[in-house]
C-alpha cells in the first residue's frame, strides 16, 4: 500500500509507524488478550499507559512540575468556554487578542460568562498580520489575556510570546504545540486539540499552572471543573482511552525522532520550501500574510482564479497530495505541514506547484 501525502488541517496525518503499531496491537494489546479500547480506564494497565503518556508529554514539551497536565475530551472549542468558567469571576473582564477565525470563536465561547475586552483585532486588515503589541488595549486587572498561537485557517502565527505583564497569558496551541521549543513558564494555560500535532481527534491536552486552581471561577458542575479533573488524574469520568493511548504513541515517536528541536528544524525546512515556491512564482501563487508572522504549520495561498483553484485541487489529489482545498471561510489552497508530514511531502508539493504553473501559467 502506498500512502499519500496528507496536508489535512485536522484531523491530520499521523506517523505511519504509529498507525502500524496501533494496528498490530488492536486485537491483543500488551499480551492481555484484549484491545486497549476494551479495558477499564481504572485498570492498572491503562493507568500505566496514561502516566507514561503524561511523562512523555512533559519531557517532549518541557512542562514544569508546577503545571498540571490534563487529557480531556471536548476539543479546543469546549475548553475555550471552560477557561472562563474556571478562571474568571462572574462579569470579570477577560482580554482577547484576535488574529483569525479561531480567536473569534474563542470569544464566542467566553462571552456568556464574562466581560470580553477585545484588546486587539486584526480583522480590519483581513487577518494578514498580528496587531503590534504597542497597540493592544489590555485591562490591568483582567482575569487573563487570551491569544491563538497559530491560526489554522488564516495562516498567522505568533513567532514570539507576547509580554502581557502580571496577567496570566492563556493560549490555544492546537495547531502548533510541540512544533518547536516552547517556554511553558510564560503561560498560565496552554490548551490544544490533539488532532493536528499530537495525535488523533477526540482528546485535548490542557496544561495549567497550578496556582490558578486557587481561583473560584464561576458556579459550574463538577464535570466542568478543572480542579476535579486534576485531582482524579483526568479520570473524573471515562476518558477517551483510545485517543489517549494513540497520542501517547505519537509522543514516544517524537521523542525517538529527536524531540521538538528536531521537529522545529524539519518544520522550518518544510515551510521554507513551500513559501519559497509561492514567492518565486511571480504572483501565480499568492500568500497574503505578513512575512514576519507567516505560519509554519498552515500555509494558505491563492491562484489567479477559481477555475485554476479547482483544477489544482483535483490534480493534486490525483497526484497523491491530499486535502489541499482551502477552508470555506477564505477559499484558495491550504497546505498544513504538521509534525507527522515528512519533508518529502513538502518537496512533492513544491514539485507539483512548479509543474502546475508551467502548464497553466
Amino acid at each position: 500500500m502506498t500512502r499519500a501525502f496528507n496536508f489535512s488541517a485536522g484531523p491530520a496525518t499521523l506517523p505511519e509507524s504509529v498507525l502500524r503499531q496501533a494496528q498490530a496491537e488492536m486485537l491483543d494489546w500488551n499480551g492481555i488478550g484484549a484491545s486497549i479500547v476494551e479495558i477499564s480506564h481504572r485498570s492498572q494497565d491503562f493507568i500505566a499507559v496514561a502516566a507514561q503518556a503524561e511523562a512523555d508529554l512533559r519531557a517532549l514539551v518541557g512542562i514544569p512540575d508546577d503545571y498540571a497536565v490534563l487529557f480531556l475530551s471536548g476539543g479546543a472549542t469546549t475548553h475555550q468556554a471552560l477557561l472562563a468558567l474556571n478562571f474568571a469571576a462572574p462579569g470579570q473582564v477577560v482580554d482577547y487578542v484576535v488574529t483569525g477565525h479561531w480567536g473569534k470563536t474563542a470569544i464566542k465561547q467566553a462571552r456568556p460568562y464574562c466581560t470580553v475586552n477585545i484588546a486587539a483585532d486584526g480583522e480590519a486588515g483581513g487577518f494578514h498580520d498580528i496587531p503590534a503589541r504597542s497597540t493592544w488595549q489590555l485591562t490591568p486587572d483582567a482575569a487573563y489575556v487570551h491569544i491563538t498561537a497559530n491560526e489554522t485557517i488564516h495562516g498567522v502565527e505568533f513567532r514570539d510570546t507576547p509580554d502581557v505583564g502580571d496577567v496570566p497569558l492563556f493560549a490555544d496551541f492546537s495547531s502548533s504545540i510541540a512544533s518547536e521549543p516552547l517556554d511553558v513558564s510564560k503561560y498560565g494555560v496552554i490548551y490544544a486539540g490533539a488532532q493536528k500535532n499530537l495525535g488523533p481527534v477526540g482528546v485535548a491536552v490542557v496544561i495549567i499552572r497550578k496556582d490558578l486552581f486557587e481561583r473560584s471561577g464561576q458556579p459550574r458542575a463538577d464535570i466542568f471543573d478543572y480542579r476535579s479533573h486534576a485531582e482524579r488524574d483526568s479520570m473524573l469520568n471515562t476518558p477517551p482511552t483510545w485517543n489517549w493511548y494513540l497520542a501517547g504513541l505519537v509522543f514516544k515517536w517524537m521523542l525517538a525522532e529527536g524531540g521538538v528541536a528536531e521537529f522545529a528544524r524539519r518544520n522550518a525546512m518544510k515551510s521554507s520550501l513551500v513559501y519559497g515556491a509561492i514567492d518565486a512564482s511571480g504572483g501565480f501563487y499568492r500568500n497574503e500574510v505578513a512575512p514576519a508572522v507567516r505560519s509554519r504549520m498552515n500555509i494558505p495561498f491563492f491562484l489567479p482564479d477559481e477555475t485554476l483553484t479547482s483544477r489544482f485541487v483535483a490534480e493534486s489529489k490525483a497526484a497523491g497530495l491530499l486535502a489541499l482545498k482551502g477552508h470555506k471561510a477564505v477559499g484558495g489552497i491550504r497546505a498544513s505541514l504538521y509534525n507527522a508530514l515528512p519533508v518529502e511531502g513538502a518537496q512533492a508539493l513544491v514539485q507539483f506547484m512548479q509543474d502546475f504553473q508551467q502548464r497553466n501559467g
